[in-house]
């Protein structure tokens, strides 16, 4: 009996080793989190058709909530994020972008897709209404909320950070003002996994 339990115990370490991430490398402006899953949510994406966020397991995903109508930082972020995929493509093959909007009211599928067109066209937009958005945008630590209109326009205010997500879809870091150095090594890290 005592050498089952050895062997067990071995198994249980093993699996548990197996299923715990080595930590990602360190860069300035990357805060790296304790690996977890942060839910799923049936999406539209933008070409009109269901998704999920775990429709993307089985390679890392760059998460940017954000919206169309916003005058800087998503255009700008989303921009950094295409001309870092531009330049490194074989360093970062297989490494998704996914915007998913904090807009739904305005951010259609086909909205969402000629903005994304801007960008490139590899990237995910999702889409889903404000409720279910919020409380996954929670999960990510990503809190939005819509500024009163004035004169029928507003803006949302939301979270400027990148979420990298792993394969298996956890949540591994939160990248802050995301520069070249730092979205290729996270997402070399990743794809290494």
């Amino acid at each position: 009996m005592k050498p089952v339990l050895g062997a067990l115990l071995v198994c249980l370490v093993a699996c548990a080793a197996a299923s715990t991430p080595k930590p990602l490398p360190a860069f300035e402006r990357v805060m790296s989190v304790e690996p977890r899953l942060v839910g799923d949510l049936a999406m539209t994406d933008q070409d009109g058709k269901p998704a999920r966020l775990a429709d993307l397991a089985g390679a890392p995903v760059f998460v940017f909530f954000g919206f169309t109508h916003c005058p800087e930082i998503c255009p700008t972020t989303l921009q950094r994020l295409a001309m870092i995929q531009r330049a490194q493509p074989k360093q970062l093959a297989g490494v998704r972008v996914v915007l998913i909007t904090v807009d739904g009211e305005r951010d259609t599928p086909a909205v969402l897709k000629a903005f994304l067109g801007r960008f490139s066209p590899d990237f995910v937009g999702l889409t889903a209404p404000a409720g279910e958005v919020r409380n996954l945008a929670l999960k990510f630590s990503a809190p939005f909320f819509k500024d009163p209109p004035k004169d029928g326009a507003y803006l949302v205010q939301h979270s400027t950070r990148v979420y990298a997500l792993d394969k298996q879809g956890r949540l591994r870091a939160e990248l802050y003002d995301v520069d070249a150095e730092a979205v290729v090594g996270i997402g070399r890290a990743l794809l290494a996994e």
